[in-house]
């Protein structure tokens, strides 16, 4: 919860309504992208990348990745006294809910940025240039969320192109839903704001300032810390991808 005192009775019915928001936000964006896809496009839903038969291993490192980076960046804040822990907090049906919530969020995100924009913005011009401008599209999205800062804005970009960079190589969103759902999952669990919005976090910290190192109340993807561990990131993959297709071979993700 970064530091913002709110009663349990207020996170839970946040968090019941987000889930059931984005629940419905799901449905209308599978029907509409299914519509498009099948009847416009004339090709076949899954071919948007829902399959995960063989990119398994995309889904445990995209997990993996998500919650090493939320850990170490808590770890870093707190030695740098920029956090301080306040106390563990925990709520079986909150935690439940949080769960779903996130795997709707990741779902339905990627289906649409990644699954239809990217995909179709590929057929159109440069991988590149589509990544670059899907990713633009995907931080534009966020742009009327609380608290967003130009660090929190630089943090959204480098999102879209980390979540895009494997799907441009593998045409799957097996590890876009799986490192998006895990980035948004622990960042919330370890008490920091996702994405300028509260939701339960199993660890409670007080935010000794508000600064570009912690990411204030728009959370981690509001610091400077966010922006070094996706750049990482995203040169581990290009380089990973880039090796793997000279050697023409599948890492599955």
């Amino acid at each position: 919860m970064a530091g913002n005192e709110i009663s349990s009775e207020y996170v839970q019915e946040t968090t019941e309504q987000h889930l059931i928001t984005s629940f419905f936000g799901l449905l209308g964006t599978l029907l509409v992208i299914y519509l498009f896809v099948e009847l416009i496009d004339d090709e076949r839903f899954a071919d948007v990348g829902l399959h995960l038969k063989n990119h398994i291993k995309g889904v445990l490192l995209g997990l993996t990745a998500g919650l090493f980076i939320i850990v170490v960046g808590y770890l870093t804040l707190h030695t740098l006294n920029q956090i301080e822990f306040a106390e563990t907090i925990f709520m079986g049906d909150e935690f439940l809910m949080t769960v779903l919530l996130f795997i709707i969020v990741s779902l339905s995100e990627e289906i649409m940025f990644r699954g239809y924009v990217l995909r179709n913005l590929m057929g159109s011009m440069n991988k590149y240039v589509a990544l670059f401008v899907s990713a633009l599209f995907f931080a534009l999205m966020h742009a009327a969320n609380p608290n967003l800062s130009l660090i929190g804005n630089i943090n959204l970009f480098l999102a879209g192109v980390l979540l895009g960079l494997p799907y441009i190589y593998t045409k799957n969103l097996m590890f876009p839903i799986a490192f998006h759902f895990s980035w948004n999952f622990f960042q919330s669990l370890f008490g920091f704001n996702v994405s300028g919005l509260d939701s339960y976090s199993l660890i409670e910290f007080n935010i000794t300032q508000n600064t570009w190192i912690n990411g204030g109340n728009f959370g981690f993807e509001g610091s400077v810390l966010a922006i070094l561990f996706q750049i990482i990131l995203i040169v581990a993959l290009y380089v990973v991808f880039n090796n793997k297709k000279k050697e023409k071979l599948s890492i599955g993700i």
